[in-house]
C-alpha cells in the first residue's frame, strides 16, 4: 500500500466520520448533563463509535452479504435515522429539562445515541470501512492498515469533542443553540442525500445529470 492509497483512505474516512462536525452533535448530546461528565461523554461515544466500526470492519462484509442485503437498502435505512435525530436537533426535545430530569433520564445516554450512532459511526462510515476492507480484494495486513488510519481518524474526533467543552464556553449556551440548529439543517440535507445515493444504488433514481441520460435528438 502506497502513500497515495493511504491518503485518499484517511481522506475518505475523515470525511464520512466527520471530526469538526460532530462537534455540534456532542454539544448538543451533552447539554444536559454536568461539565464534568463531558470528558466521558467524549470518551465514551469514541470508543463505543470504534468498536462497531472495527466490528463492521471485521464481520460487515459477511454479515450483509450473508443476510442477502444490499448497500442501497443500508444506506437509505441510516439516512431515515440521521434524518430524524437532525429535526430533534432544529426543532429541539418537545419536554422540558426538568421534565427528562424527573423522568431518570441518563445524562450518559447521549454518549450512544446520537453522538457514537449515527453521528461518529454514521451509516456512510459503515459502509465505507466495508467497502475499504472488501475481502475480495484487500489482503489481511493491507485491512490492519486500515484499521490504523480509523483509529487515528477517531482519535483526533476525540481530541476535537475534548476541546468543544471549551469551545462551549467561549460561545455559551445561546450559541451553542444557534450552532446546533444550523448544523441540524445540513445534517438534515446530508440525511437527504443519503437516502438519494441509495435510492440511486438501488436503481429506483438516478442522479445522472439530465445531459447523460438524455437521449440525442435526431
Amino acid at each position: 500500500m502506497d502513500f497515495t492509497s493511504l491518503a485518499r483512505e484517511f481522506v475518505t474516512l475523515f470525511v464520512v466520520i466527520d471530526p469538526v462536525g460532530t462537534i455540534p452533535v456532542f454539544l448538543y448530546a451533552a447539554a444536559r448533563a454536568p461539565r464534568a461528565l463531558h470528558r466521558r461523554i467524549a470518551l465514551r461515544a469514541t470508543i463505543i463509535a470504534g468498536l462497531v466500526l472495527l466490528a463492521f470492519l471485521v464481520g460487515g462484509q459477511f454479515l450483509l452479504e450473508g443476510l442477502g442485503l444490499r448497500f442501497g437498502s443500508f444506506q437509505i435505512a441510516g439516512g431515515i435515522v440521521l434524518f430524524l435525530f437532525a429535526l430533534s436537533m432544529i426543532f429541539g426535545d418537545s419536554k422540558s429539562d426538568n421534565e427528562i430530569s424527573a423522568a431518570g433520564r441518563d445524562p450518559m445516554a447521549g454518549a450512544v445515541f446520537p453522538l457514537a450512532m449515527p453521528s461518529i459511526a454514521s451509516p456512510g462510515a459503515m459502509l465505507a470501512i466495508v467497502v475499504l476492507t472488501d475481502n475480495h480484494s484487500q489482503t489481511v495486513a493491507e485491512q490492519v492498515i486500515t484499521a490504523g488510519i480509523l483509529v487515528l481518524v477517531l482519535a483526533i474526533t476525540l481530541a476535537l469533542l475534548l476541546a468543544a467543552t471549551v469551545i462551549h464556553k467561549l460561545i455559551g449556551n445561546t450559541g451553542a443553540s444557534v450552532i446546533s440548529r444550523v448544523m441540524g439543517i445540513i445534517l438534515a440535507t446530508i440525511a437527504v442525500d443519503s437516502i438519494m445515493g441509495g435510492l440511486d444504488a438501488l436503481g429506483v433514481l438516478s442522479l445522472e445529470p439530465p445531459e447523460a441520460i438524455s437521449a440525442p435528438l435526431e
